[in-house]
């Protein structure tokens, strides 16, 4: 009867989480990673997946877990002084540059004690 009463509440801690994830607007990251603060290792594990990496130190464990993903860069348009030919024809001018793409991430880990989250820190130019 405990294992039930705790999936609802677990499912509570992650839904808004994952719903902000991509909202530029709204509760601050920290904001919404404090909610972790006091919650058990498995918990934690269930709302954010299987973390890549765990240290142990001091009585202390470590969970960090990556996430990376894919934006569109805009990169101002380069000279082109060859030919163009565009509806009327050939001309000289801009020729747009080709879409680049840049792979952004955000590190965020989790320090437990005595099997409960006590803090944590995030860092990348993904983080949002």
């Amino acid at each position: 009867m405990q294992g039930m009463s705790s999936k609802p509440r677990l499912a509570a801690l992650a839904l808004p989480w994952l719903l902000l994830v991509g909202c530029a607007q709204g509760p601050t990251l920290e904001t919404r990673l404090s909610t972790f603060i006091g919650q058990s290792e498995a918990d934690l594990v269930a709302a954010l997946g299987v973390p890549s990496r765990v240290h142990e130190a001091e009585g202390r464990r470590f969970l960090q877990f990556e996430q990376r993903r894919t934006v569109a860069v805009s990169a101002p348009p380069t000279p082109y002084y060859g030919p163009f030919y565009g509806p009327w024809g050939p001309r000289r001018g801009y020729w747009p540059a080709p879409p680049a793409y840049a792979v952004v991430g955000c590190d965020l880990t989790f320090e437990l004690r005595d099997q409960r989250v006590a803090a944590f820190s995030f860092r990348g130019e993904g983080c949002r």
